[in-house]
């Protein structure tokens, strides 16, 4: 049994790696704000049935925020956590256009707090953070490879994203602290975010609403089905960075370090075009769509593609679930719970 400490266990894959942690025998503390980005009552519900589990004595729940130094030493300081998942921040690309400060307050000050308290807790022998691929930004070299440069971030979201495996690296180099960052590709699946694009059409669709299909459709992206991405992050937790023997300031590579750093792609390694994408939902739910074509959305960018090579190599990892199956899966998910 290990000790995980999962912040946004509330949130979409936070609340799957939950769930999978206490399946497999682990002790899950659960960290989330619950805040209104989305909503509320969704994130409440995930956390219900977190707290309904099979193995619910091992779940311990705080309603915490990233940003509260004084809560987050608090709560380093009462459990001896051997393991620390750093799910929680603020998402989406588009929201970083108007509300910049979330990110700053979430995705830079919280993940220092979260960084702090491993440095300070020697019980903590894993740090494993959520990265984005948001972060290639202004790259075109098809598929985004974690050995390739990524200074040219198009949205915030991304700068503050690409800020976290920089400290991240700072605080493996300086304290030696081991950590893996994962540069997640377009998750979807049951108990998804509403602000994404398979619960915006779903809901769009059924409800005989008009959808939004920006770069008039011309986009590809990597889609990767929520299971997978937990087998992903499982593997991850158990395999500890140590130093690349190899790594040379001549020619660096962002991928590892002389520190007990690692980044990772995690993908589903087969880019879907959006035009497709949208004819698997109308087909599953047996209903048109009504399309609304409009330009490319500022900070988006065309085309994600995961080079996987890496995460398969280190911790066997291949994603299982067609696209075909995972928004059929997701479809029913959403009828269900919403038929009331």
């Amino acid at each position: 049994m290990v000790k995980v400490l999962v912040t946004g266990t509330a949130g979409f894959i936070g609340f799957h790696l939950s769930q999978r942690l206490l399946s497999r025998g682990d002790e899950v503390i659960g960290l989330d704000n619950l805040n209104n980005y989305y909503d509320v009552s969704l994130k409440e519900a995930r956390l219900a049935k977190l707290q309904a589990h099979p193995q619910q004595q091992r779940f311990t729940f705080y309603k915490v925020d990233l940003a509260d130094q004084d809560s987050i030493e608090s709560l380093f300081a009462e459990h001896n956590f051997e393991v620390v998942v750093n799910l929680a921040a603020q998402a989406g690309v588009r929201y970083s256009l108007t509300n910049p400060r979330a990110y700053i307050n979430s995705n830079v000050v919280g993940f220092t707090n979260i960084l702090e308290g491993c440095r300070h807790a020697s019980s903590v022998k894993h740090l494993v953070f959520a990265s984005s691929s948001s972060v290639y930004g202004a790259n075109t070299k098809i598929p985004f490879s974690v050995h390739d440069n990524i200074d040219h971030p198009v949205s915030l979201y991304a700068a503050s994203k690409k800020a976290n495996e920089l400290m991240a690296h700072t605080y493996s180099h300086l304290y030696r602290i081991p950590t893996t960052g994962l540069r997640f590709f377009s998750v979807y699946g049951p108990w998804g975010r509403p602000d994404m694009a398979l619960f915006l059409f779903t809901k769009a669709i059924l409800n005989g609403q008009p959808i939004d299909v920006f770069n008039r459709g011309q986009m590809k992206r990597d889609f990767t089905y929520i299971d997978d991405i937990v087998e992903g992050i499982v593997r991850v937790m158990d395999l500890i960075p140590t130093p690349n023997p190899e790594w040379s300031g001549d020619r660096p590579d962002p991928a590892t370090s002389l520190a007990p750093y690692k980044i990772y792609n995690i993908g589903n390694n087969q880019p879907v075009e959006l035009m497709y994408f949208i004819e698997i939902i109308e087909t599953c739910l047996g209903k048109k769509a009504d399309k609304n074509f409009l330009p490319m959305q500022p900070g988006d960018v065309q085309t994600n593609y995961a080079d996987i090579d890496s995460l398969m190599k280190d911790v066997g990892f291949g994603p299982k679930t067609s696209i075909e199956d995972g928004i059929a899966r997701f479809i029913s998910w959403y009828r269900f719970f919403y038929s009331s």
